[in-house]
């Protein structure tokens, strides 16, 4: 068992890997960012409340970071009272977020300064797997970091893979995410075009989902269909993030990404007229904004 340090268990997935890991019999500390109310179950199951990561990091020998982006992680490690401004030498920042290789590798190497090892393990799965602790991670980390922590992540974590040194677990994680949401985009182009066309989209449901090309991704955008806008629970802006931080890693690798930035550009409409706050499936109303099709009952 582990003293544990959690930002961002507030939110759709850190909540559950928090929950998880006190389930588990770890003694885990958090922080409270703005909705209370998301962690009460939480400090009523026995996790403790820290005023700033500063804090969370004197208390702790491991700290989970669950956040939105790379500017979120940097403020939180180095901020005027981030986890840096309290950390013991030989604690373990873990950053589950989806981050951008570059700011990690510039935030390894600060963290190693002051003698605190930063590890890549972002997620995969939904909210749903989070809160049943059937996660996937994705660990970068040298062998004996990931050696101390995959027992830790396996309170959270049905599928735990090693996937490389320090970085590569972010990499990754764009990759996967970049796969993801060209899925999530060409599915709805496609019923919006079918519509149009004349035909019903649901019958292409019936025959992609008999073939090679169906996924769980697919289906989730099929529920839309049936009215059903919130069966793939991921954020349309963080999904627009994800893909961004892909082409920047593509193009600092002077690698052109040209079905990248398209994805990344329909994303960037779908959000521009009005989707951003919503889940991915809204795709499927933006191509209705601009094709004039109708898809979703």
């Amino acid at each position: 068992m582990a003293a544990i340090g959690f930002i961002g268990a507030s939110g759709l997935m850190g909540h559950g890997m928090a929950k998880n890991l006190l389930a588990k019999g770890h003694a885990v500390s958090l922080t409270v960012h703005r909705n209370r109310e998301r962690v009460a179950d939480l400090l009523a199951a026995g996790a403790t409340q820290c005023g700033s990561p500063a804090e969370l990091a004197g208390a702790s020998e491991i700290v989970f970071l669950c956040v939105t982006g790379s500017p979120q992680v940097e403020a939180s490690v180095t901020g005027p009272s981030g986890l840096l401004a309290g950390a013991k030498r030989g604690l373990v920042i873990v950053d589950c977020s989806t981050s951008e290789p570059d700011s990690t590798a510039r935030l390894r190497d600060t963290c190693a300064q002051a003698g605190v090892v930063l590890v890549d393990a972002p997620l995969a799965r939904t909210p749903i797997e989070a809160e049943a602790g059937k996660l996937n991670v994705m660990v970068g980390a040298d062998d004996a970091t990931f050696a101390r922590l995959e027992p830790v992540l396996r309170a959270f974590a049905e599928n735990v893979f090693h996937v490389g040194g320090p970085g590569a677990g972010h990499i990754i994680k764009l990759l996967n995410n970049f796969i993801a949401q060209a899925i999530c985009t060409a599915t709805a182009e496609a019923f919006a075009v079918g519509q149009r066309a004349g035909i019903d989209p649901k019958k292409l449901v019936d025959i992609v989902s008999m073939g090679a090309v169906n996924s769980g991704l697919f289906q989730m955008m099929a529920k839309t269909l049936t009215g059903d806008l919130g069966a793939l629970k991921f954020e349309l802006d963080n999904a627009r993030k994800d893909v961004r931080y892909y082409t920047h890693l593509a193009e600092g690798l002077s690698i052109p990404t040209v079905v990248g930035e398209a994805v990344h550009q329909s994303l960037v409409l779908a959000s521009a007229l009005g989707h951003g706050k919503k889940y991915v499936p809204s795709l499927v109303e933006a191509q209705e904004q601009l094709t004039g099709a109708k898809l979703v009952p």
